[in-house]
């Protein structure tokens, strides 16, 4: 292991001892998706020269991966820009005239969003039977009332009762389920119904919230994620153009590809400081001054910093911070980390020679009826097919060919992911025939599916708060290190930006953009205001 070998230098003033040697700052970058993209785009306009960035990847993007097919772009990742006012992915595609081509199909206002808001939504129970339509807007309306009282208990501080144990999944299942079997009106057969589509919604909520199941979602939390108003857009020339845009004016010297980092020596001439004793040394201000933090990457080339900002996904960050940092996070930052969840939400696309779906089919929605009476459902590896919770239609045709996208969360889309392209589309196949009951529904001509959660530099799709977390330990991931004001260290070596630090915009893209922002103006601020009049600092 490589150690921080640096030299001792100290004085009470660390930051405004470097500067005076007419030296930028040392700014490395980890992860060059969204949030570090952004980071580097607001430091280098800014006047930072002396930026690097490592990337894990051999590309840039992060959790934005578009593939090219035919005319079309199919995402793996990020697929919608979440609401227009005051949204700057969504300023940003506008401004650039990436959603010209958007239909008025793909501008959807709909909270949980399809390819397109038009047309019907097919619900096929496993019995290969369609729901009636009026039966399954009776249900919609039912659950979305029960889903704004989960809204109620952050945004209006109302009580969490123990009985729902404080989990969204518990408390919707419960009050639903008490709402249709007391209801005087319906059949039996009426109410099974119900409820088995209330188990295909909340699976449909988890592809969502990319959590392994809303039980797993903190009731007392769920309120404080902010919808921004506006639509749900989808960028038709693919998502990875908001990626070049941030990153089309970053030099190719600063953006270094496949170079993961193995470990990040941070508070390094402060522990060396206290160690030895103060010198009397004229010459102290003319040698270099030593660098706080050391980056060391996994082919042993070390990068002295005076500030790093770390990107990485709470999975990554879950996975490898015990051995990431040295010296180790602070224990209620790493028990920030511990408590706050993350999940894998995986897309799986089927192309088809013809369509076998009506015209007015938007998607097909599987319903197991002989889930309606379990508490939760849990599937063995064998069945995680059974996780699969639709296959949405991708709108226009003219454009996607005739194309299905299916989704599937948690331990199940895991499982999936070690499953081999010819086993997808054969259970697939099945599943499809089974549910619509059309036994003559050819296996589909291609197959492309992601697999965030088994990706090594990524390890899950998006953050959620998970029961025992709050939005005080999103704010506590986000706090840069060291943490205390004392003189002699550094300030802000080490911090951290990415979706999962955003406290009202977790899981997006747009949260993901403006916590590198948020970051990269902790800088600019520290170096306009703390540093002396005849300190160099950049031109802002």
């Amino acid at each position: 292991m490589q150690s921080c070998e640096i030299s001792s230098d100290s004085t009470d003033d660390p930051l405004s001892r470097a500067l005076h040697r007419q030296r930028q700052p040392r700014i490395v970058v980890i992860g060059a998706g969204l949030a570090g993209l952004a980071t580097v785009k607001t430091l280098l306009e800014n006047g930072f020269a002396n930026v690097t960035v490592l990337e894990a990847a051999a590309r840039i993007g992060g959790r934005v991966q578009s593939i090219r097919h035919g005319e079309a772009t199919l995402e793996l990742g990020a697929t919608w820009i979440h609401g227009a006012n005051g949204n700057p992915i969504y300023h940003l595609a506008e401004d650039n005239g990436l959603l010209e081509h958007t239909t008025e199909e793909e501008r959807s206002v709909g909270r949980i969003s399809l390819y397109a808001k038009n047309g019907l939504a097919h619900y096929q129970t496993n019995n290969g039977k369609r729901i009636p339509k009026d039966l399954v807007e009776e249900f919609s309306d039912l659950y979305n009332e029960v889903y704004e009282l989960t809204q109620e208990f952050f945004q209006n501080g109302k009580p969490v009762g123990a009985e729902s144990q404080n989990s969204v999944g518990i408390f919707t299942r419960d009050v639903v389920r008490k709402k249709i079997t007391l209801d005087p009106y319906d059949s039996e057969s009426t109410k099974k119904l119900k409820l088995s589509m209330l188990q295909q919604y909340l699976k449909v909520e988890s592809c969502e919230s990319s959590s392994p199941s809303m039980d797993e979602v903190s009731l007392s939390e769920f309120g404080e994620w902010t919808e921004i108003p506006g639509a749900h857009h989808v960028i038709p020339v693919g998502f990875i153009k908001v990626v070049e845009i941030l990153a089309q004016d970053i030099p190719n010297r600063v953006l270094r590809l496949s170079k993961p980092v193995r470990r990040i020596h941070w508070n390094c001439s402060f522990q060396d400081a206290k160690e030895i004793p103060d010198q009397a040394d004229h010459n102290r201000d003319e040698r270099p001054s030593p660098p706080p933090v050391c980056v060391e990457c996994e082919d042993g080339e070390c990068l002295p910093a005076d500030h790093v900002i770390v990107t990485a996904s709470l999975g990554v960050m879950k996975k490898a911070h015990e051995t990431l940092f040295s010296p180790g996070l602070p224990q209620d930052k790493a028990q920030a980390i511990q408590k706050l969840g993350i999940s894998t939400t995986d897309k799986i696309f089927l192309e088809f020679a013809e369509p076998f779906w009506s015209p007015e089919c938007n998607s097909i929605q599987f319903v197991w009826e002989d889930e309606a009476q379990l508490e939760s459902p849990s599937y063995t590896k064998e069945l995680w097919y059974r996780k699969i919770c639709s296959f949405d239609v991708l709108y226009p045709p003219e454009r996607y060919g005739h194309m299905l996208s299916g989704w599937i969360c948690g331990e199940e889309a895991l499982s999936m992911e070690t499953c081999d392209d010819e086993t997808v589309a054969e259970i697939c196949t099945e599943l499809l025939r089974k549910f619509t009951g059309n036994q003559n529904i050819p296996k589909p001509r291609r197959i492309l599916r992601s697999s965030w959660g088994s990706n090594p530099y990524i390890r899950g799709s998006y953050s959620f708060t998970q029961v025992g977390s709050s939005g005080r330990d999103v704010e506590k991931l986000a706090e840069p290190m060291p943490y205390n004001k004392n003189t002699k260290a550094p300030p802000l070596q080490v911090l951290f930006a990415g979706e999962a630090t955003h406290r009202k915009y977790y899981s997006t893209t747009h949260g993901a953009l403006l916590s590198g922002q948020r970051e990269a103006n902790r800088l600019i601020e520290l170096y306009q205001y703390s540093v002396g009049a005849e300190t160099t600092k950049p031109d802002v």
